[in-house]
């Protein structure tokens, strides 16, 4: 893609979000931050959003008002509410279901979704113990991505392992095939390849697993090469 005009970050302020904010500061199209959190907004215009929406994605009316204009979607929306991984509707499924069918009805040109290993066909890689505290958000991540994948957008889904808060790595192994790799990534690893993604020929209607080299547990395995394009780094190196 060479033609964005205006970008959407969804989940904004959260760790990932926050990742993809500090990326495009300094990009040349428009970067519209959306944020569940009022007292968030100035933050969110340090960090170099033009714009922010404030908004419920379970909201399909707030779904609507966030992509109005955009030519890109970064979904990087997640639940951090213990008390809410328990009961009622998730963000990670329905606020997601919501914000795919916004896009469809806006004519969106892409989807960039940061899911997790542990859903789908990657349940697997996920260790039980974890897999089974957070279920419903797995299962809510898991309709997501169907949502998507049966909608008519062009699309990449990102499923990271574990997230960390380091500092990039640049060392990413990258699996497409459900049982590939697991262990663990810097958050910041998992925001330069959701940017790169649009851009990214190769990645379009694709699922990767992804972990950083230092975070690998076990062996990988269906590694594949894909050559990232990013509009704001000259290259970021996989692994294949």
């Amino acid at each position: 893609m060479t033609d964005v005009e205006r970008i959407l970050v969804a989940g904004a302020s959260g760790g990932t979000g926050t990742e993809v904010l500090d990326l495009l500061a300094d990009a040349e199209f428009t970067v519209r931050a959306l944020t569940h959190t009022p007292e968030k907004a100035h933050a969110l215009r340090s960090r170099g959003a033009d714009e922010v929406v404030v908004g419920d994605l379970l909201e399909s009316g707030d779904a609507a008002r966030a992509v109005v204009d955009c030519d890109v979607v970064l979904s990087a929306v997640g639940t951090r509410s213990p008390v809410r991984m328990l009961m009622g509707d998730l963000v990670d499924g329905t606020g997601v279901e919501n914000l795919v069918d916004a896009a469809v009805a806006a004519d969106v040109d892409r989807f960039v979704f940061e899911s997790a290993i542990g859903v789908g066909d990657s349940r697997g890689q996920m260790p039980a113990a974890f897999r089974l505290l957070i279920w419903r958000v797995l299962a809510a991540k898991n309709r997501a991505e169907a949502a998507l994948r049966t909608s008519r957008l062009s699309h990449t889904v990102v499923r990271p392992g574990m997230l960390r808060n380091d500092p990039a790595t640049g060392d990413v192994l990258v699996g497409e095939g459900g049982a590939t790799v697991s262990g663990s990534i810097p958050r910041a690893d998992v925001a330069r390849l959701m940017v790169a993604a649009p851009f990214t020929p190769e990645s379009e209607n694709r699922t990767f697993e992804v972990v950083s080299r230092d975070g690998l547990r076990g062996t990988a395995r269906g590694l594949v090469d894909v050559d990232w394009q990013s509009p704001v780094e000259e290259e970021i190196p996989v692994e294949e």
